[in-house]
């Protein structure tokens, strides 16, 4: 019985102790798309923490204080994590508004350019546009202008010429949004 009850209170102290150091960024697909793994690399070469999760709930956002959403629509992303689009489409509406909620800013992005747009992929631009605090969209992404459609008037849109040339604009966002690398 002591033995569990120690065991218990060791493994109680390593999961607050893992809590404490979690990342300051939040990472989520928004469609289920790999895309949102192309944007951890970035952060990774910035040397900028992130956790990641593809699936996140509103609950998981702890102690984060900014939410990169990360834009892409893949049916056969949403198959392999087994929701379809409806039930996307309400996820992250949950999750961005409880987000904006918590005072977290929310960064949404899209690096697929213009080969990962059409119908699947602008239901997602819209569902998380107008919860964005800012955008930032790599060349020919926006030259239909959906960006500024779905966005707020004051919501700042920066481009980059590809994906990794995003690291210029996000380095300038999380900066000001007081995140810098580790």
């Amino acid at each position: 019985m002591k033995r569990t009850i120690v065991i218990l209170a060791a493994l109680a102290a390593v999961l607050s102790a893992s809590a404490a150091f979690a990342a300051d960024v939040m990472l989520t697909s928004v469609g289920q798309s790999p895309d949102v793994m192309m944007v951890r690399v970035v952060l990774r070469k910035m040397k900028i923490e992130a956790d990641s999760e593809p699936l996140l709930k509103p609950d998981g956002l702890g102690g984060a204080k900014v939410l990169v959403a990360v834009v892409g629509g893949s049916s056969k992303g949403l198959g392999a994590a087994g929701i379809d689009k409806e039930q996307e489409l309400d996820r992250v509406a949950a999750v961005l508004k409880t987000a904006r909620d918590k005072g977290l800013k929310v960064l949404v992005m899209h690096i697929g350019g213009e080969g990962r747009r059409g119908a699947l992929s602008d239901a997602f631009i819209e569902a998380a546009t107008p919860l964005g605090h800012r955008i930032i969209v790599v060349d020919g992404g926006n030259d239909d202008g959906i960006f500024e459609k779905s966005a707020g008037k004051d919501v700042k849109i920066l481009t980059a010429p590809n994906v990794n040339g995003t690291a210029g604009p996000l380095g300038e966002t999380l900066s000001e949004w007081g995140i810098s690398a580790k």
